[in-house]
This record gives C-alpha cells, sequence and structure tokens, in this order.
C-alpha cells in the first residue's frame, strides 16, 4: 500500500491561486468520498487551510493515486492543477505530514495552529469513514511526533500563530495598543488565538461579530469585549481603529463600496486592516482607499521570516527526531517493523501505537 501526498502551499503558490484551490470545511467529506471512488484509492483525507490545500491518500499503486487526486482538481476546476502542486511519495508524504504538524512547514515556523487544524481535518475523515488502517495509523502517529517535537524541543517558543504575527505586525504600527478598538470578523479559532494574542498587548476593546451571534456572544465574552450580529458590523465601525477578517466566507465580506462611505464618517482617523482568511475576506480594492492599510496573509511572511531566524537553531533537532519517527513507521507500512521501533512507539504515545 502506498501513502501519497498531493497539495499545494505557501511555498509553492501565491494567495490567490490557493484561494482558488481551498476546499471548505463543509466539503471536506464529501471531497474525500469523491476520491474513494477512483481505483485503486481505499483512503482519504483532505486538508484545507489558509496556507495550504493538501490531500493525504491510501492508494494500491502511485500512479493511481496521483491520477485520482489530478483528476478531480481537474473535473472540480475545468483545468489541470499546475506546477505549483508538489506531488509526494509514500516516504517523502510520511516525513511532510510529520513536518506540517510540528510547524516546521509553517509560514511561521513552529506555530501551533495546524495541529488542530490537521486533527479537525482527520476527524471529520474519520467520522466520514473515508480513513481506514494506514491514514488512521499514519495520523495518529503523526499527532504523537507533534508532541514528542512540541515537548522536547523550543520550536514553539514565543509568538508562534498568525494571529500572534499580525498583532506583532499592528503594534508595529500603533505601538501602545491601549488606546485601540478593534474588529473581528468571525470567531473561529483563528479569530480567538488572535483576540487572545490582542487582549495580551492590552488593546482597548474587542468587537466581535460573526454569522453565528451565540459564537461571536461566546468569544466575546472571553476577551470581555461585545458581541454583535455580523449585519450590523457597519453601525460599530466608526470606532474602529484595526479590521481583522477571519471568517469561512466564499466570497469578500467587506468591500470598497461599503467602506467608502463610512470612511467619510472619520476623517483623519486611519484604519488598519488585516485578513486572515482564504478566500480574502476584504476586497484588495479597499486598500486604495485614503487612510486604509490592506495586509493579507501573504503579508505576514516577513514577520515569519524572522520567526524562522529565532527558531532556526531547533530545526536540525526537530528534524532529527522527525526522521526517526519516519523511518518506523515506514518500517511499520513494509511490515517489518522492528520490536525497538514498537517499544519506542509506546513510550511517546503512552501506549498507543
Amino acid at each position: 500500500m502506498e501513502i501519497l501526498c498531493l497539495g499545494l502551499s505557501h511555498h509553492t503558490a501565491r494567495q490567490d491561486l490557493r484561494e482558488k484551490f481551498a476546499i471548505r470545511e463543509s466539503e471536506a467529506t464529501a471531497v474525500a468520498t469523491q476520491l474513494l471512488a477512483a481505483p485503486g484509492v481505499s483512503e482519504a483525507v483532505v486538508l484545507s487551510t489558509c496556507n495550504r490545500v493538501e490531500f493525504y491518500v491510501a492508494a494500491e499503486q502511485t500512479a493511481q493515486g496521483f491520477a485520482a487526486v489530478n483528476e478531480f482538481l481537474t473535473a472540480r476546476l475545468a483545468e489541470a492543477p499546475g506546477e505549483a502542486f508538489f506531488q509526494h511519495p509514500t516516504a517523502a508524504a510520511i516525513r511532510h505530514l510529520f513536518r506540517v504538524v510540528s510547524g516546521l512547514d509553517s509560514m511561521v515556523l513552529g506555530e501551533t495552529e495546524i495541529l488542530g487544524q490537521v486533527k479537525k481535518a482527520y476527524a471529520a475523515a474519520s467520522e466520514g469513514k473515508t480513513t481506514a488502517k494506514h491514514l488512521n495509523k499514519l495520523f495518529q502517529r503523526a499527532f504523537n511526533v507533534a508532541k514528542d517535537v512540541r515537548t522536547n524541543t523550543n520550536i514553539t517558543r514565543g509568538s508562534v500563530s498568525v494571529g500572534s504575527a499580525a498583532v506583532e505586525l499592528v503594534e508595529r504600527t500603533f505601538g501602545r495598543l491601549s488606546n485601540c478598538q478593534v474588529m473581528i470578523l468571525g470567531a473561529g479559532e483563528t479569530a480567538e488565538l488572535t483576540a487572545g494574542a490582542l487582549c495580551a498587548r492590552g488593546v482597548r476593546s474587542i468587537f466581535v461579530a460573526n454569522r453565528s451571534y451565540e459564537r461571536a456572544v461566546a468569544l466575546a465574552e472571553k476577551m470581555n469585549g461585545k458581541a454583535f450580529h455580523f449585519d450590523d458590523w457597519p453601525r460599530e465601525f466608526h470606532e474602529v481603529d484595526i479590521l481583522i477578517g477571519s471568517t469561512s466566507a466564499p466570497h469578500h465580506v467587506v468591500t470598497a463600496a461599503q467602506l467608502a462611505p463610512l470612511l467619510r464618517m472619520r476623517p483623519d482617523r486611519p484604519l488598519f486592516c488585516i485578513d486572515l482568511a482564504v478566500p480574502r475576506d476584504i476586497e484588495p480594492a479597499v486598500n486604495d482607499l485614503d487612510g486604509v492599510y490592506l495586509y493579507d496573509i501573504d503579508a505576514l511572511q516577513k514577520i515569519a521570516e524572522k520567526s524562522k531566524s529565532d527558531r532556526r537553531q531547533e530545526l536540525a533537532v526537530c528534524e532529527t527526531m522527525i526522521e526517526r519517527h519516519a523511518v518506523e513507521f515506514g518500517e511499520w507500512l513494509a511490515g517489518g517493523w522492528s520490536q525497538a521501533g514498537v517499544r519506542y512507539s509506546t513510550a511517546v504515545s503512552g501506549g498507543q501505537t
């Protein structure tokens, strides 16, 4: 059995291409089920985040597995995936997933959000019954790898989430945030992490708008902020200094046409916008409005590079740990996992191998 990974990420594709291929959370199980219909494919997991879209499949043959994903993508968008998509055969696919869950392949080196996102993608596939023996074992081992790396290295030290990087960018612009008021569109995991980072930096107040008002209330209460219904965000906008987009909407939820009249009611007051969503929440044309400064997720790359240099010394240790896990898993997949490997896995996972 072969385990394969085909996908793209911020390393290989700009945001406009990533959002073109993005798969909504509600679609992931259906997409995995479609892949199972392809000849020779027996298991599938779909991972789609702000920075990556990846397909993991278990297939009888390498060529069959890659063909299944390529044909699905071509049919979905009426065009071939293109050179931005990488194709990892078994050994490379195993190492790639282990690096992804450990935060080594992220824009912000060592970030921890990706582990939760991979767990959610795997849970959806498991509940949808698109995984079995091989991908179950792979993803369970991957979560053990992430725990091992986070526990035994300093790769996650400091601000390692995309939300934290965004807050650093805001702080560089405004200095102290004690006089700033923030509006967050969305109440998911990224929104919560960003709000938490803002509160830690002493932001004056936080407004939360979400399609599900109950989720907006829950997040606002955690941050001692104020929640409101999503369609009411323009009414609260006159007091906002920083606007953060973090919804899962398939289209722009903030446009230049919406903002222009609102900005006229607040002259000489700049607006700082950070778009953390893929597809983007905030129309790029917003950046052309006077007094508006828009940064999308790709603009966080410079901050990520600084974070990467601070953690670079930990990379060698992490890569060695990942290589050890990858070799052991490869031996299991080939049917020759050694007793030493079993003992090591049991020690790491607390008995779950």
